[in-house]
């Protein structure tokens, strides 16, 4: 089943307790590895294949890198008790103007790896107490309270995971 759904397009409701915020960091921490299983055997021609004006799987994973400075942005704002979280770039242009599709698969495996490690350590680093810290998400303008923001940022990685299985069935 292709994934059709328009990240921009989806609407959310963050409902998690707060309990289930152990297990939210759990899912962002074991991404790097669902990623790096579903492209180990991909034909390397395929990783840079997409339709016109999609991204490839390249360009997919490429993406998911350029969020970190987003995802740390918000994190600083959480840890500094800021109202308003940093707005996304709703161009995207870091991820279309960085070519990721002249990357090479292992060196983009290996940074994505990095970045999601450091950012599961910085969520870690909140106190109980911090888990419902509240921030206005500027987009879809509604409160959103560090667990929600860790939701977030999983459900985007599987967005773009579901995206890349897509691909990987399209083109291997």
């Amino acid at each position: 089943m292709q994934n059709k759904m328009i990240w921009f397009n989806r609407k959310f409701q963050f409902i998690q307790p707060p309990e289930m915020y152990p297990i939210v960091i759990e899912r962002l921490r074991g991404t790097p590895a669902r990623l790096e299983e579903k492209v180990a055997n991909v034909p390397p021609k395929a990783l840079s294949l997409s339709e016109t004006g999609k991204w490839s799987v390249l360009e997919n994973i490429g993406h998911l890198v350029s969020c970190f400075d987003l995802w740390e942005s918000r994190i600083i704002d959480f840890k500094n008790r800021e109202k308003e979280l940093h707005p996304a770039d709703l161009k995207n242009a870091r991820t279309k103007e960085a070519d990721y599709n002249k990357y090479k698969l292992a060196d983009l495996l290996k940074k994505y790896r990095s970045k999601q490690e450091n950012l599961v350590r910085e969520f870690e680093n909140f106190s109980e107490d911090d888990v419902e810290l509240t921030a206005h998400h500027p987009r879809l303008n509604m409160p959103m309270r560090l667990i929600d923001l860790a939701y977030f940022i999983a459900e985007h990685d599987d967005h773009h995971l579901a995206c890349i299985t897509d691909l990987i069935r399209k083109y291997s």
